[in-house]
């Protein structure tokens, strides 16, 4: 949970950075989990982090066998 809110922070500070926000993501186009029963909770924290937002982006998720410096969670979005 920890490094799905930091991830989640992470990724608002480098869309404000590039002139856009977390209300125009169109796509997180990959969630990766290190262990895909970690879903349910990185789902929870995905739900409230979008939550300000018109729309919820569509999201897909896959588990991984490991993911850079051993992190348990990554993700990638598509933004305007």
């Amino acid at each position: 949970e920890e490094q799905t809110k930091q991830a989640l922070s992470n990724l608002e500070a480098v869309l404000e950075a590039s002139a856009s926000s977390v209300g125009k993501v169109v796509k997180t186009t990959m969630l990766f989990l290190k262990h895909m029963e970690d879903f349910a909770a990185v789902n929870k924290i995905y739900e409230e982090f979008f939550s300000g937002s018109e729309h919820k982006p569509a999201r897909s998720a896959v588990e991984v066998a490991r993911l850079p410096k051993d992190v348990l969670f990554e993700i990638e979005c598509i933004a305007g």
